[in-house]
């Protein structure tokens, strides 16, 4: 699959892509999002969380590196940063493998870990304050919902 990106103007629009995305989600997708701090990782996770039917207040589990949602379907939510030069394993599958969701930020600190398919969020800045979203994926499950994206 080539990269598909979306261009968003303002956190509304980044967390309308998320939530839009979570809508087309099942049991045991896993994403993985990348960008530089502040690019909006978090930002699209909330709009995840509400397409997800999560009414709790999403925030970055950076010091917990794990929350846990409710909703149509659990979210697992990690921000793996703290775990840069780490072999430490957390359970990994149980949640990849799980009945949820699973959001990963930071996730090339953890590729051993991560399953093979998988859906690749990357966030970057655009100009004048916009967001550029690139999705890859190398699954047909998730080409097909990235294709519904737009």
């Amino acid at each position: 699959m080539n990269k598909l990106k979306i261009n968003t103007n303002t956190v509304q629009e980044t967390m309308l892509i998320g939530e839009k995305l979570a809508k087309m989600l099942r049991a045991g997708d896993v994403l993985t999002l990348e960008g530089e701090l502040g690019a909006g990782k978090t930002t699209f996770t909330k709009g995840i969380a509400k397409g997800l039917g999560i009414t709790r207040n999403v925030s970055s589990p950076t010091f917990t590196i794990v929350k846990e949602y409710e909703g149509n379907l659990p979210l697992y939510h990690m921000d793996v940063y703290r775990l840069e030069h780490s072999d430490e394993d957390i359970g990994f599958d149980e949640y990849f493998n799980g009945n949820g969701v699973t959001v990963v930020e930071w996730a090339s600190f953890i590729e051993e870990y991560l399953p093979e398919h998988l859906l690749n969020i990357r966030i970057n800045y655009g100009e004048e304050g916009s967001r550029v979203l690139e999705f890859t994926t190398n699954s047909t499950h998730f080409e097909s919902i990235v294709n519904e994206l737009p």
